[in-house]
């Protein structure tokens, strides 16, 4: 398999807005993430990816850009992200921007010009359609509630919102709107920017006879996603913003792809497609959710996470390339999710485990600020001190219009809402969290005292410096990054154990996971010969596995054998 750079990095996702506050106004800033670069020297990651940074009305918390060229005010300037640019070159590190081109702000200039007449060339950069006696073209239903069309007035017609009404589709059928993109994107990559992450960019290619669709039972609208999620024509666009920019630079590119199967990423990313190196895929970020989609009580299945992990893993390699990741700024924090928040050495442990089954994987692992360091969901007791679009939106839609009641509905938010991931990073003990000498613009999770930066900085045996072990062997062992995958099949512990085999020339690595919080008797262990290894990674001592294979609550151990 050929190597490269991208496949052998380890991303570190910043949402800037909850990262680090340089001048005490409650937001973080860019100059708040330059002071923490040697931070994530020490953690020993290769990229940083930023949450989006132009500006924006923030309507949904920078998605919704005003304008591609210019910094969002509470970030800083133009010249505060150069700075940054240059000292992360500097320090080895690399930056990727968000890129979001599947809507803007209806704030955005495109938008403004396109309403003012009907003969201005920028109406036709957005997807306006006649309503049906009043009614909305179609019953599609937005992804934040309410419908997916909104009626303009001025314009007599309803545009296309698959988001936010402030955030209004693109209409990618047009060459001069893709043209425009193009250029922004060559500005931003001939400053430096070493790639870009790209929201919803399997949406781009829309069904443009926007048919009804299929109203679930229980549901006010119908789903989009049949008739814009992974269609053909997003390849094409693809493909031409591949030949046009994005070939034309050594940069790393990872789609967001909701829906996208194994089969539709080697289409994606195959490494002959000429279209990303990448995706992102929702498959096990859907593990736990119900008839209300993410807003349920229901717990992940480990016989599942296994079968969608192994697909991905089988299905890709040799054709395509895997992106690794847990959690990011949309979803609940990993260990509260898939580990253990109830006790301090539940999380710790669980925690570790979380990363050794994910960085011993193949593929680009991205780590989500905070995760490193154990940071968990939070349980703010009252709604007003939630900030996201998509969580009040749906209060409203299930609660105060629906037939949920509140404390069912508030305890939907602590599990899945995505404010758990976007409370302000922990880094001491001081007031807020050392995030902020001012009023955060969230509160800061409570239990900033004891989960924290400083404080794991400090012990040898916290989980960030289980992180810095963890990336520390993904560069020294190719085996890691490029080899084969076969999962240990194991029926009697297979909805508490996670155990795997990579290869790659002549050396392999068995990677052993417990996801429960009791000792599990993991009988495969004597049939692998694991005593003829070397034990490269555990989050326990050494103990005494090899004598009765007994893994310890959330026990992850890693042997090579060569």
């Amino acid at each position: 398999m050929e190597r490269a750079w991208w496949k052998e990095a380890v991303v570190y996702q910043i949402y800037p807005r909850s990262f680090m506050d340089s001048n005490g106004d409650g937001i973080g800033d860019l100059p708040g993430i330059i002071d923490k670069l040697d931070y994530l020297v020490e953690l020993g990651v290769d990229v940083i990816w930023l949450c989006p940074i132009y500006d924006s009305p923030n309507d949904d918390n920078g998605y919704d850009i005003r304008d591609y060229e210019n910094i969002m005010k509470e970030f800083g300037t133009i010249e505060d992200f150069k700075l940054l640019l240059s000292k992360a070159h500097d320090k080895g590190l690399r930056v990727i921007m968000d890129l979001v081109v599947n809507h803007t702000s209806d704030e955005h200039r495109w938008f403004v010009e396109g309403k003012k007449s009907p003969e201005s060339p920028y109406r036709d950069y957005y997807i306006w359609r006649e309503g049906k006696l009043a009614l909305p073209p179609n019953n599609w239903g937005s992804n934040f509630s309410g419908p997916a069309w909104k009626y303009d007035s001025e314009m007599k017609m309803f545009y296309l919102h698959l988001f936010s009404p402030k955030q209004p589709d693109l209409n990618w059928e047009n060459p001069a709107l893709r043209e425009e993109i193009y250029s922004m994107m060559k500005k931003w990559l001939d400053i430096g920017v070493d790639g870009f992450r790209m929201d919803v960019i399997n949406f781009i290619g829309k069904d443009t006879d926007f048919p009804q669709g299929e109203v679930s039972p229980g549901s006010k609208y119908a789903s989009f996603y049949p008739f814009v999620a992974n269609k053909e024509k997003s390849h094409e666009y693809l493909k031409e913003m591949n030949e046009k920019v994005l070939s034309k630079y050594d940069i790393l590119t990872v789609g967001e792809t909701p829906g996208a199967t194994v089969e539709d990423a080697k289409k994606y990313a195959g490494f002959h497609r000429n279209e990303l190196k990448m995706v992102f895929h929702f498959d096990h970020m859907n593990i736990d959710g119900g008839e209300r989609g993410k807003w349920s009580a229901n717990s992940f299945k480990l016989t599942e996470l296994k079968k969608i992990f192994s697909s991905w893993q089988k299905g890709l390699h040799g054709e395509a390339w895997n992106s690794l990741y847990w959690n990011n700024h949309d979803q609940p924090r990993a260990v509260s999710r898939f580990g253990c928040d109830k006790s301090p050495k539940a999380l710790e442990k669980s925690a570790k485990m979380l990363a050794t089954c994910l960085h011993m994987l193949q593929g680009t692992p991205y780590i989500y600020q905070g995760e490193e360091i154990g940071m968990t969901n939070v349980r703010f007791e009252a709604l007003q001190d939630y900030k996201d679009i998509e969580t009040l939106n749906a209060y409203k839609d299930l609660v105060l219009e629906g037939d949920v009641d509140h404390e069912t509905m508030m305890a939907y938010i602590h599990k899945a809402g995505r404010d758990n991931a976007r409370t302000p990073m922990q880094w001491n003990a001081s007031n807020h969290g050392g995030f902020t000498e001012g009023n955060p613009w969230i509160k800061v999770n409570p239990n900033y005292r004891e989960i924290n930066v400083e404080l794991q900085l400090q012990d040898d045996g916290s989980i960030f410096n289980y992180y810095k072990k963890l990336i520390a062997l993904r560069k020294k062992h190719p085996l890691i990054v490029y080899g084969s995958y076969e999962e240990i099949k194991n029926t009697a512990t297979e909805d508490l154990v996670y155990g795997y085999i990579r290869e790659l020339d002549g050396e392999k690595l068995i990677v052993i996971n417990n996801f429960s919080g009791r000792s599990i008797y993991f009988n495969e262990g004597k049939e692998l010969k694991l005593e003829e290894g070397e034990l490269l990674i555990t989050n326990y001592d050494e103990g005494s596995f090899l004598k009765d294979y007994t893994l310890r609550p959330y026990e992850a151990r890693v042997y090579m054998i060569k």
